[in-house]
């Protein structure tokens, strides 16, 4: 059986969208250089990477975790890596939503040891080069919607980088139980049943976390770690959630980055596994972005149930410097 992960799934999904004309506005990626990659990752992890992969003969998985490597993965990742710096630095100088179409995915990817098909922290790399550009005091929110938890951002959060997330707990990797405040910067964790959630509920919840976090943060760019694994039937992940999703969570993202950030959000392809749903989000969120104005909330507040009310009140608590 194929590896879900795989250069085919991005191949694919790209010529699906170019056929549907939502590509007709195309930047190049580049590379990104050592010194933007070791600003997220050590030294020696990233030589043990492009050690461990110049010597793989087939396919292997990693020595840090369970990512497999073949020939091609080291230059595949800084690839991935510099796609998302474009796509930040393109979504900051137009003002606008850009979304990088890169694999390998990069949440699960620690400074020092990569795991969960992610080699390089990619949303990372492109939030610390944006700062370094722009000054270490402009603030960056990390939004994660995958199914997974994002335990490699979370753990370089600080220093002006902001994470929040959905996930399904206690799925892979286990992590994303606790959410506190890291200085001036925060860590909300919204962890779900792994059993599912309804897609009014998926999306409700989003309408309510993006504001609360983008008024703790006030950031100067949104990034997205734009994971479709969520949906349903997906072979990876599968919260139950409908495809339709995708259309009203960009819409509050977009409110989100219109009120703080001049519009500047940038999506980073994660997971997602069904190409199908994959092109069908990434288009909604294309249409999303281009329409004239971001429609307004969509979803019912009261389809939360009272746990997830209960949630999202703590992690109110927390923002307010409750905990």
């Amino acid at each position: 059986m194929a590896h879900p992960e795989r250069p085919d799934r991005v191949e694919a999904v790209g010529a699906r969208l170019a056929d549907s004309g939502v590509l007709s506005d195309r930047v190049a990626a580049r590379d990104a250089c050592e010194t933007e990659i070791e600003r997220v990752h050590a030294r020696g992890y990233v030589e043990l990477v492009e050690r461990e992969v110049a010597a793989t003969e087939g396919a292997r998985y990693l020595s840090t975790g369970d990512t497999v490597v073949d020939a091609a993965s080291y230059r595949a990742a800084r690839r991935a890596a510099g796609g998302a710096i474009v796509a930040v630095d393109a979504c900051v100088a137009q003002r606008r939503g850009v979304f990088a179409l890169v694999r390998p995915p990069g949440h699960h990817a620690e400074p020092d040891r990569g795991m969960g098909f992610c080699l390089f922290n990619n949303v990372a790399i492109a939030a610390r080069a944006y700062q370094a550009a722009a000054g270490n005091a402009r603030r960056v929110l990390v939004v994660d919607f995958d199914y997974h938890h994002g335990n490699g951002t979370e753990a370089v959060a600080g220093d002006g980088l902001s994470y929040v997330s959905t996930h399904a707990y206690p799925a892979y990797p286990g992590t994303g139980a606790r959410s506190y405040r890291r200085g001036d910067d925060v860590v909300l964790n919204l962890p779900l049943p792994a059993s599912g959630i309804a897609t009014e509920a998926f999306v409700a919840l989003w309408e309510q976390l993006l504001p609360l976090a983008a008024r703790a943060v006030r950031p100067a760019v949104i990034i997205v770690s734009a994971g479709f694994d969520y949906v349903a039937g997906d072979v990876v992940g599968d919260l139950g959630v409908g495809v339709e999703a995708a259309a009203p969570i960009a819409a509050a993202i977009r409110r989100a980055a219109q009120e703080y950030c001049d519009g500047a959000v940038a999506y980073v392809l994660e997971g997602g596994y069904d190409l199908d749903a994959l092109t069908a989000s990434i288009a909604a969120i294309a249409a999303t972005n281009d329409a004239p104005h971001a429609p307004d909330a969509a979803a019912d507040p009261n389809s939360l149930s009272p746990g997830l009310r209960e949630r999202l009140q703590l992690l109110s608590s927390i923002v307010q410097g409750g905990a």
